[in-house]
């Protein structure tokens, strides 16, 4: 059997232009922290923006080309989390009360004499060591509370908490917030006869179109194979439904194929909102939404009227589409005349410009696709 790696030293990083002092510090604390040594302030800053594994900074006060204050200021104003969080012990080798008085202003963790004990020195180390792990995986059990792993997406508990927030805003300030749970329709059809693959395929690319359709205040979450979540705050159902009927439109409209032959995509809403539903909590409020996403006895009256007509068949082309008002059957158009009407718009772009129709053709774009 192999031998086992080393534990790995906590690395500190030593700045002071006195390699007297930095020979000190690092006999003090040689086999309990691996030591990093930089001459000045600048070096000191180059070198903590490029090594993450640095846990600790003990800087002195007074230093050439940038002294401890600039150093410390730098960290505690940098973008990076990591350095801006950093524990910063200051040294130096006077008493000054007024010293110790600007480097806590400055954010300085903790302020140590030269010549301190090498008990007290690796203690203090400790201690701060331990306080910036705990912080690294608080920090990390944050990020996966929020973000599940496989979607990319914010949780569905993360999702809960955000509208609960925007429930008690809303109901301080006499706002209002929707909710929208949307399923692929016939998900399991579309696997059985495509396979599981193509299945994942098309959950990654809806997943993509509709965290980039929502606005930077809402929060979707999957909460399921094939079924997502949507807070909106701000609201009402009236938008949540606009929006619903525009994303189904741009996912009737994608061409999706597979080894030639197209893959019908269609999709569910369920809506509810905080203004127009009795609600006990923001779990009452999803199911409620839920339940109409699949075809709960209220959903009817939540689905608009646009959605409730769209096609289960694919959309004609032009020329069936002609064929069909020659023949009169232009009920069979109407759920498609908006992407047909998207579809000649640069044709009727190119007719206006060459032969200076002047048609409103912005207000009919903004209509279409409204």
């Amino acid at each position: 059997m192999s031998e086992a790696a080393p534990p790995t030293l906590p690395r500190v990083l030593v700045v002071d232009d006195s390699r007297m002092v930095r020979a000190t510090i690092v006999k003090h604390i040689r086999g309990r922290f691996d030591v990093r040594e930089e001459g000045d302030g600048e070096a000191g800053w180059q070198t903590l923006m490029l090594d993450p594994t640095i846990q600790v900074v003990i800087s002195d006060l007074s230093m050439p080309k940038l002294d401890g204050y600039g150093l410390l200021a730098r960290i505690r104003d940098s973008k990076i989390v990591r350095i801006r969080e950093m524990p910063v012990i200051m040294i130096s080798g006077d008493e000054d009360e007024s010293a110790r008085n600007r480097a806590k202003e400055c954010g300085a963790t903790d302020f140590i004499m030269k010549g301190i004990g090498t008990v007290e020195l690796v203690s203090r180390l400790d201690a701060l060591v331990k306080l910036a792990q705990t912080r690294s995986e608080l920090e990390a059990m944050a990020k996966n509370v929020m973000v599940d792993p496989e979607s990319g997406l914010p949780t569905e508990e993360y999702l809960k908490q955000q509208g609960r927030q925007a429930l008690a805003h809303a109901q301080r300030h006499g706002g209002e917030i929707s909710v929208i749970v949307i399923e692929i329709d016939r998900f399991d059809r579309i696997v059985e006869r495509f396979g599981r693959q193509i299945g994942e395929q098309l959950i990654r690319q809806f997943r993509m179109v509709l965290s980039r359709r929502v606005r930077l205040e809402d929060t979707v979450s999957q909460t399921g194979p094939n079924q997502f979540k949507v807070v909106c705050p701000g609201n009402g159902l009236n938008e949540a439904r606009a929006f619903a009927s525009r994303l189904d439109q741009i996912i009737r409209n994608a061409t999706i194929t597979y080894r030639g032959e197209r893959v019908e995509i269609g999709l569910k809403f369920g809506f509810a909102n905080s203004r127009n539903d009795d609600w006990q909590s923001m779990t009452s409020l999803l199911q409620l939404a839920a339940g109409r996403a699949d075809g709960g006895v209220e959903a009817a009256a939540l689905i608009p009227a646009e959605a409730a007509a769209l096609p289960s068949e694919p959309r004609p082309g032009f020329d069936q589409a002609l064929a069909l008002i020659e023949a009169g059957n232009v009920n069979a158009l109407r759920p498609h005349l908006a992407a047909l009407g998207i579809q000649l718009l640069p044709l009727l772009k190119l007719l206006d410009s060459e032969h200076r129709l002047d048609l409103p053709l912005d207000d009919v774009e903004r209509k279409l696709r409204g």
